[in-house]
């Protein structure tokens, strides 16, 4: 299975999924290299959605389902989409227009393809998916990708029965988690995503997430460190935990006179695991960050010095328009106590300009903040309407001119610092993580501690490994410079010494 992913700015910074490393479903490649069923899945969003094309991959492997390099090449396509984009709605009907032709090519030729629709706008759209490309075969929401076989084997009956224009859709809210029904996970490379929880109850006037992925749900302790021990018996060295609002997590304790467990209590648990050099978290809501997560970040040397923490705005009236339940105040107090647990502390956010009546005074305090806090990483987006949500018809929409002034204006600062902090880096020497090559040949990259991209010449022998990197040189969005050496076994100490 191939997944082609066309993601939110956060991913696109980690690059792990696309390593072509994968040996979930790609391991039924290995073991019979005449299977005759291909998968193609194409992945549009978040890192969730990451995750869940992988999770779909390893529940269609064991239907026979073999990793196909092009949709042209698939039996099965499933399209994994994402309703934070711009138009996404839109640039999925795009691609199924594509896949039509496909489609018909290959009946042509006496073959067939099962085009699927995942994601966030099946969730949302599913109806009209179905009314608008009747070629679709099965639409399916982020919580029933558990039930891909049942939906296979319905619409091949529907097929049969009356042809075109009978898709199956299933976009409920099952009672049962899903996680309870997937087979053991494969593994990309030395980097593994890790979903502990889902859904939210924040509801932001711009946000679909509540609408799409349901009410927060946490996963129990014990399913997760479950999980993480196979992935890192697999070969995981880093695991990035995710959720919609991921410290919101508080799942069933294990172990414990506790009933559950928070985010930090999680972390220090997983942190325990033999041969897991680096735990990441994303992405977190401020009004969920809580003194014992805040002090993991000083107790565990395993927990990255990186978080990614949207704000969305500096100042408090356009915060409070957003439903965001914090102010600007609260949100520079919650970067003061991380950097006082831990010094070296870097934070990412992300900003929507031109949100409804946004003022030139309002965008003056989201620069202010921004310039108070400093950005190690930040994205920054023009506000566009989901339909749905309290935002799309609120009063006083700014003109897309000054939208586009703001976003640039503001990227400009953000670059300004991102291109500060990785200059700090120069002539020291830095942890990095080899998750996959590089674009030259005879080129590995890696992620510093700081989720900073780093690129070396190095040959494979040091893919998965933690070697120290001699920084010679900074950009705005990497880093380049020489193994200086390989970071043994048991990492944590070294990492910290060479942060």
């Amino acid at each position: 299975m191939t997944r082609e992913a066309q993601v939110l700015p956060f991913f696109e910074s980690r690059g792990v999924r696309n390593a072509g490393r994968r040996t979930g479903a790609g391991r039924n490649v290995r073991q019979g290299a005449a299977l005759a069923k291909k998968l193609f899945i194409k992945t549009y969003g978040c890192q969730m959605n990451v995750y869940d094309s992988a999770r779909m991959a390893d529940v269609l492997a064991k239907l026979g389902y073999a990793q196909a390099e092009e949709a042209a090449d698939a039996d099965m396509v499933i399209l994994n989409t994402c309703h934070i984009r711009e138009k996404a709605s839109e640039k999925v009907f795009s691609e199924l227009g594509r896949l039509r032709s496909l489609k018909e090519r290959k009946r042509r030729n006496g073959g067939s393809m099962v085009v699927a629709v995942a994601g966030c706008v099946a969730q949302a759209e599913g109806d009209e998916i179905v009314r608008r490309a009747p070629h679709v075969d099965i639409v399916l929401g982020p919580q029933t990708y558990h039930r891909l076989p049942e939906m296979i084997a319905r619409a091949a009956r529907a097929a049969a029965e009356g042809g075109a224009g009978r898709g199956v859709i299933d976009t409920e809210f099952p009672a049962e988690p899903k996680f309870d029904y997937l087979p053991a996970p494969g593994l990309d490379g030395p980097s593994a995503f890790l979903s502990v929880q889902e859904g939210c109850d924040k509801f932001c006037t711009f946000c679909v997430v509540p609408y799409t992925r349901g009410a927060e749900y946490s996963r129990p302790a014990a399913a997760v460190i479950a999980e993480a021990k196979h992935l890192v018996s697999l070969g995981a060295r880093e695991i990035v935990l995710l959720g919609q609002n991921v410290n919101a997590y508080h799942g069933a304790a294990s172990g414990s006179a506790a009933k559950e467990w928070g985010l930090g209590r999680l972390i220090r648990e997983l942190a325990e695991i033999d041969g897991l050099a680096r735990i990441r978290y994303t992405t977190s809501h401020p009004c969920d960050m809580d003194g014992d997560l805040v002090a993991a970040h000083g107790d565990v040397p395993a927990l990255m010095p990186f978080l990614h923490l949207p704000v969305q705005s500096g100042s408090a009236r356009v915060l409070a328009a957003m439903n965001r339940r914090y102010g600007p105040e609260a949100y520079r107090r919650i970067a003061d106590e991380l950097r006082a647990v831990r010094s070296d502390m870097a934070l990412a956010s992300d900003f929507i300009v031109g949100f409804p009546g946004e003022t030139r005074d309002d965008f003056e305090e989201t620069a202010r903040l921004v310039r108070d806090i400093g950005f190690a990483q930040a994205y920054s987006f023009k506000f566009s309407p989901r339909p749905g949500t309290p935002a799309s018809v609120m009063a006083g929409e700014i003109d897309d001119d000054e939208k586009a002034s703001r976003l640039a204006e503001l990227q400009s600062l953000i670059d300004a610092q991102q291109l500060e902090f990785n200059e700090g880096f120069v002539g020291r020497s830095v942890p990095v993580l080899f998750d996959r090559t590089g674009r030259k040949s005879g080129q590995l990259a890696g992620r510093s501690p700081h989720m900073q991209a780093v690129h070396v010449e190095a040959d494979d022998r040091y893919f998965g490994t933690i070697a120290a990197v001699k920084i010679e040189h900074a950009a705005v969005n990497s880093l380049t410079g020489g193994i200086a050496e390989t970071i043994p076994a048991k990492p944590e100490a070294a990492e910290g010494a060479a942060a």
